[in-house]
């Protein structure tokens, strides 16, 4: 029997992951499967922002308005918060995935940033490419950043 995890950093490992945790998500029928980047690994991701506001530097890193990226699952949809540009980006990463497409955006006049369902009916290994390529892609982390399950 495998040991019991709920973080990984490795691309594959996190896929691995990924998978094992939406397996448990559909056998214990929770209400939802949630993933959060690790805070440390962000503080590494903008450090080639510098002081005098210019952020061009590290415009690639997660916006620290939204948070923590994070990325929520349940009943074969995709829940997340991005800003414009990560939308833009999550657009050209769903032309890679023909099986997901953009359900709903919510754009909350309370927070910042639109919040995004994704419809994703295929199986939990293309899930978890997916749910993978989202923290890279769209957030614009590296090939290797933490992500713990936080909630299955």
């Amino acid at each position: 029997m495998g040991q019991t995890r709920f973080d990984a950093v490795d691309p594959a490992d996190r896929r691995t992951l990924f998978v094992d945790a939406i397996i448990a998500h559909r056998e214990r029928a929770s209400p939802f499967l949630t993933l959060e980047v690790d805070p440390a690994t962000l503080e590494g991701e903008g450090e080639s922002e510098s002081d005098d506001g210019d952020e061009s530097a590290g415009e690639d890193a997660p916006d620290p308005e939204l948070g923590i990226p994070w990325l929520q699952f349940s009943e074969d949809l995709v829940n997340l918060d991005c800003t414009d540009e990560e939308l833009e980006a999550l657009k050209s990463l769903l032309e890679e995935y023909p099986a997901f497409t953009i359900d709903e955006l919510t754009r909350p006049e309370d927070a910042e940033g639109i919040n995004v369902q994704v419809s994703a009916r295929a199986d939990a290994n293309r899930i978890a490419d997916f749910l993978d390529a989202v923290f890279q892609q769209v957030y614009g982390l590296g090939e290797e950043f933490r992500v713990w399950v936080v909630a299955v």
